[in-house]
């Protein structure tokens, strides 16, 4: 049992935020799942008081992924205003950009100030809605990574609210919804349906990542022996996974510090002294209800082997299925250059972040033909972009001055 349960602790601590494992049993948490007759709406949006509406749309491989449109009792939708898609990272689902308060959620925010909200769910979420043939316990059902995330998933999703509200549409990605979002946007057919873009801890290189329980796990090849084990789904509320989850954290080690290797959020000094950098920790028990999402083993691979390779590139399937796949030895990079310089581009990151290191997203940056506006924020790390009690303060104010700025050019 030991590796799953390495990869267990890295899965579930990358995802979620930060927690003392003395405060309360993980297990029983990781446990408790959402209803499955009630959609993302039903569960954790109009409880809050907002009108939402499920969506559905079809991927060219037969994915049927949930969407969700989000607006405000008290503020109108702005006439002209471009729709805003949401896209959350690796082993979240559309939930994320509302599970603290109304004041600190970005989902809440947008809606309240105008904008159409769309919340994207990628295959494998509980808010998607499983294959037109395959079933979630077949192994084909998992058979993708975040390449077929970023080409099939986000480019149906924005087609779709593209051709449904008939506007160029605003992309807002945080951690792995970077990645997709900026493989998506070398795609011309892709770009040309998106207004702008807003990054929240952008990731296309993953050399210089410094977590040291991420890069342990990449040494010893972790990713590699969870598929020659055949495991095809990595499900952290399942009976196996949370078994291990309160085997690991229950005495053995501190969960806590474990996370600070991999996000960057928190120092020993930080814990010791009670601060974390922004981290919201009297809803634990809020983001635990509905995280983590599944994924696939073949994602966290493709993950894995941007680190080993230093690429932002395709799936590497090995030199024989390249030259069957692709027609070349090695698979083919995502140009970030090729991006239109006409596309507008925004970034925050942060100096405290261990995933989105600051020298690689520099390198995203030299590689972009366009400039993009920037958001540096030395203390933050890779969760408090996205459930910080300072988010709307510190980030978001910043990206919706970015948006306004793009207004000023058309007629809302």
């Amino acid at each position: 049992m030991e590796f799953p349960a390495a990869v267990a602790l890295f899965i579930f601590l990358a995802s979620t935020a930060v927690y003392s494992a003395q405060d309360f049993d993980i297990a029983s948490q990781l446990r408790s799942k959402p209803s499955n007759t009630a959609g993302l709406c039903a569960n954790v949006i109009e409880p809050s008081g907002f009108p939402c509406t499920e969506h559905t749309t079809r991927t060219k491989d037969g994915y049927v992924l949930g969407l969700q449109r989000v607006t405000s009792h008290s503020v109108a939708v702005h006439k002209g205003a471009p729709p805003v898609l949401l896209i959350h990272g690796l082993f979240m689902g559309g939930d994320a950009w509302f599970l603290d308060s109304p004041n600190q959620s970005l989902g809440f925010i947008l809606a309240n100030r105008g904008y159409d909200v769309w919340v994207g769910n990628v295959r494998g979420t509980r808010w998607s809605h499983g294959h037109v043939s395959l079933s979630e316990e077949d192994k084909d059902f998992w058979d993708w990574s975040w390449q077929e995330l970023a080409l099939h998933d986000l480019g149906e999703m924005i087609h779709y609210i593209y051709s449904t509200t008939n506007s160029e549409v605003l992309v807002v990605g945080h951690s792995q919804g970077t990645i997709m979002s900026l493989a998506a946007l070398t795609q011309p057919y892709i770009a040309k349906m998106v207004k702008a873009a807003a990054l929240l801890c952008p990731i296309s290189y993953l050399d210089h990542i410094t977590a040291p329980f991420v890069l342990k796990l990449v040494k010893m090849r972790l990713d590699e022996i969870i598929l020659a084990l055949g495991i095809h789904e990595l499900n952290f509320k399942s009976e196996w996974g949370t078994r291990i989850m309160d085997m690991m954290c229950d005495g053995h080690l501190d969960c806590a510090d474990m996370l600070s290797s991999v996000t960057g959020c928190l120092t020993k000094s930080r814990i010791s002294s009670g601060e974390n950098c922004c981290f919201n920790s009297s809803r634990i028990d809020s983001y635990l209800e509905y995280e983590p999402h599944p994924s696939s083993s073949k994602n966290l691979h493709h993950l894995f082997q941007m680190i080993r390779e230093g690429t932002f590139a395709m799936y590497d399937y090995g030199v024989w299925k390249n030259l069957m796949y692709y027609k070349q030895r090695k698979p083919p990079a995502f140009d970030v250059s090729s991006i239109p310089s006409s596309l507008p581009i925004w970034m925050g990151y942060g100096g405290n972040d261990a995933l989105a290191d600051a020298a690689d997203v520099q390198r995203t940056i030299k590689e972009l033909v366009s400039k993009p506006e920037l958001l540096y924020l030395e203390n933050y790390g890779h969760i408090d972009f996205l459930l910080s009690t300072r988010g709307k303060e510190d980030v978001y104010d910043s990206m919706l001055s970015f948006f306004s700025s793009l207004a000023k050019s058309s007629s809302y």
